[in-house]
């Protein structure tokens, strides 16, 4: 889309010979002549930067300025003058124009600024919107134990080029963490891109990230980059790996290894540089023994691993996290600022979340929702939450008869397992099941079994 370019001047000469000058360097041009007829122009929209004289009657050049930015407006503001002055280009700098030209104006002058201009708006407003999504989307909130001891290790690791594994439950943030891996290091200019493996059908995966040529298969109309390509000098973020089919793996392995690629239907080599972070809410060495994954490849992506801690082992940190998603949420959605009780903070901490810091989340965005009491109040929070399961040993009352087996199964497994130390074939036994039925149910229950259990 053409830059669009308001133009401001009481010499209607002036007027056609810079919007003629613009347009034939690809810009889109307004024109102005007067202040007043700029500032209705503006409130409509739709304009990226202004180039104003200063002297024109009425309200000048200097007045305009100021009251576009008391009405808000950021974009950047030029300023041309045939009677230029010091204190003039002073009080238009402290007002925020970004440079102030002579006229008679030089166009090649004046072309350079308004680039300039444009170059340093666009990242501006980048830096801005990565902060809002740090602020509202990545934070690895808290300052307990747990995440303390991921973030030092985020910060070791991140220099380095070597690929990392990255560990944990569904809902925990191993993508907040990839990112901060990418951020912090010396990568973090070039691309960040992610591929859920899990989420693509088996047979897309290699051209997901490989690419793949034209008429490769059907529907292939054109030549198509992969993820690997698009990270080139970058990160690429595979995230669960473990549903990776094994087919493929043996093609990652190869890239992994020579740091070159084949597209699907295509001949020659292409070289990439890429750093590699992947992750998994799985046991990739019960995997390894079941034969669903490379043992290599294992190898490959687990240089250094990191495991991103479950809510139950951090609650501690449920009030800032409770606190960071309820100004997040008001800020996105333009609510006034809201607050939970203590009572209701303590209720929050509290709650089991098999969903950890994603179930949190929801809970506290349905309750600003739902919840009416201000701040909200903890019996009003209860009717929002979902149902507490139960202590081992004590049946739930609610939900149908495969949610109540479900929370049954998964406390039973659970205290056994902490009765045992940890020791999966022991608890197995002790369970009557076989290990790798053990295994099977604990992912499907979403039970996590710690690094280095007994195998």
């Amino acid at each position: 889309m053409k830059p669009r370019i308001l133009i401001v001047d009481d010499d209607p000469g002036t007027l056609e010979s810079l919007s003629r000058a613009f347009a034939l360097e690809g810009y889109e041009v307004a024109t102005a002549g007067s202040a007043r007829a700029a500032l209705a122009r503006l409130d409509e929209g739709a304009v990226d930067a202004v180039l104003s004289d200063v002297v024109m009657p009425d309200l000048d050049g200097l007045a305009l300025l100021e009251e576009v930015r008391s009405r808000g407006h950021r974009l950047p503001v030029l300023m041309m003058s045939g009677e230029a002055t010091i204190e003039a280009a002073v009080r238009a700098t402290r007002l925020g124009a970004l440079d102030f030209v002579e006229k008679p104006v030089s166009l090649e002058r004046l072309l350079l600024s308004l680039r300039n201009a444009l170059r340093l708006d666009r990242l501006e407003r980048e830096n801005r919107e990565l902060q809002r999504y740090w602020r509202h989307e990545l934070a690895l909130v808290g300052e307990g134990a747990a995440m303390s001891a991921l973030r030092r290790l985020i910060e070791k690791a991140a220099p380095s080029d070597v690929p990392i594994l990255i560990l944990g439950e569904n809902g925990t943030g191993k993508e907040l963490a990839a990112r901060a891996v990418h951020d912090l290091s010396p990568r973090s200019a070039a691309p960040f891109v992610k591929l859920n493996c899990a989420a693509i059908p088996a047979e897309l995966v290699e051209s997901e990230l490989f690419g793949h040529e034209k008429g490769a298969f059907s529907g292939a109309v054109a030549r198509r980059r992969g993820r690997f390509e698009e990270a080139d000098g970058g990160t690429l973020f595979l995230d669960e790996i473990g549903d990776m089919p094994r087919p493929m793996q043996a093609k990652l392995l190869r890239v992994v290894q020579d740091g070159a690629l084949t597209r699907v239907g295509g001949s020659g080599e292409i070289r990439v540089d890429v750093r590699l972070i992947s992750a998994t809410n799985q046991d990739l060495d019960e995997l390894i023994r079941e034969g669903s994954f490379r043992e290599d490849l294992h190898y490959r992506i687990n240089t250094v691993s990191l495991r991103t801690p479950s809510l139950g082992e951090r609650p501690e940190d449920v009030p800032a996290l409770v606190e960071h998603f309820t100004r997040a949420a008001c800020e996105r959605n333009h609510w006034k600022p809201r607050a939970f009780s203590p009572d209701a903070v303590e209720r929050l901490r509290r709650q089991p979340w098999k969903g950890n810091v994603r179930e949190l989340r929801n809970a506290v965005e349905r309750a600003l929702i739902l919840c009416e009491t201000e701040p909200i109040s903890s019996e009003e929070l209860a009717g929002v939450l979902p149902a507490a399961s139960p202590r081992p040993g004590q049946v739930p009352l609610e939900g149908s008869l495969r949610e109540i087996s479900e929370a049954y199964e998964r406390d039973v497994i659970r205290a056994r397992l902490r009765s045992l130390g940890g020791h999966v074939t022991n608890a197995a036994r002790s369970l009557g099941l076989e290990r790798s039925h053990l295994y099977k149910k604990c992912r499907q229950l979403g039970v996590e079994l710690a690094r280095g259990s007994e195998s």
